[in-house]
């Protein structure tokens, strides 16, 4: 599933080309995880203004509102620049095309489990953006904030970091990564670290995240970018998707074990509870 780095560099990548163009409509194709909210036609005339991103979700400004894409389990995104006459058909898995004066954006999801959901502006929070927690690459998410989310709780600091109400955007790979790097046992309880070892959580998560970002996120199925590009930053993980393999610092077999239906890799040796 796509997971903040990976929506982040979309976001990257879309902001140039979409920054200022004039919406002319959007087409449906099979349904996805939930409705448009508003008629397609609805959209035309309004101007793109921004594109932000709050967890895993990404958030295109219109004038009157916005639309929040959540890419699911297999989505993306690609930009097509030019005229629509002149532009390939849409394949069988484009579920969604937003038109604009100069190309189009059109979102690929082969299992259908994203969405693309219309917000009027101004208004209250929506309910999928309500409770999440700090963004991670925030000037004010730090050590003393992640301790305060975690330090009452009973559950095991990897499934914490997963909970989008602690902290947005957090996904599997990126939790196993900066659990490793802090030297923190994925299963130790929330409660039981110190604001010390939540200040180091706290670096080693937003530099694992930042590295993510540079190496384009990870693709370890179906995620490219809008240019089509793959990720590679799977091929830097220092644990994930390495078990039994050696530890690159004690050269011990990297153990495996399941929480919360997720997989969850760590050294026994260089992560302690």
């Amino acid at each position: 599933m796509p997971e903040l780095p990976e929506v982040e560099v979309t976001r990257r990548a879309l902001l140039e080309p979409l920054h200022g163009r004039v919406v002319r409509g959007a087409t449906l194709g099979k349904p996805l995880r939930w409705p448009l909210q508003c008629e397609p036609d609805s959209l035309a005339g309004q101007r793109v203004e921004r594109l932000d991103r709050r967890g895993k979700y990404l958030l295109l400004g219109l004038q009157r509102g916005q639309l929040i894409v959540h890419l699911g389990m297999s989505g993306s995104l690609r930009w097509l620049q030019g005229a629509e006459e002149d532009l390939p058909p849409p394949g069988p898995h484009e579920h969604f095309r937003l038109l604009t004066d100069r190309g189009e954006l059109r979102m690929n999801d082969p299992r259908r489990f994203g969405a693309v959901i219309w917000q009027t502006l101004p208004g209250p929070p929506h309910p999928l953006l309500r409770h999440l927690g700090p963004e991670p690459l925030d000037d004010d998410f730090d050590g003393e904030r992640l301790w305060r989310a975690v330090h009452d709780r009973r559950a095991a600091i990897k499934l914490l970091l997963l909970d989008q109400s602690v902290v947005a955007g957090v996904g599997n790979i990126y939790a196993c990564e900066a659990l490793f790097r802090a030297g923190i046992d994925p299963r130790a309880p929330g409660r039981r670290l110190s604001r010390q070892r939540c200040a180091q959580l706290a670096a080693e998560l937003r530099a694992t995240l930042q590295q993510a970002v540079r190496a384009g996120g990870s693709t370890l199925r179906d995620f490219c970018s809008s240019d089509g590009t793959q990720g590679h930053f799977q091929l830097e993980a220092l644990v994930y998707g390495r078990a039994g393999q050696p530890c690159r610092r004690c050269a011990r077999p990297l153990a495996h074990v399941a929480q919360g239906q997720r997989s969850t890799y760590f050294c026994r040796s260089c992560q302690r509870r």
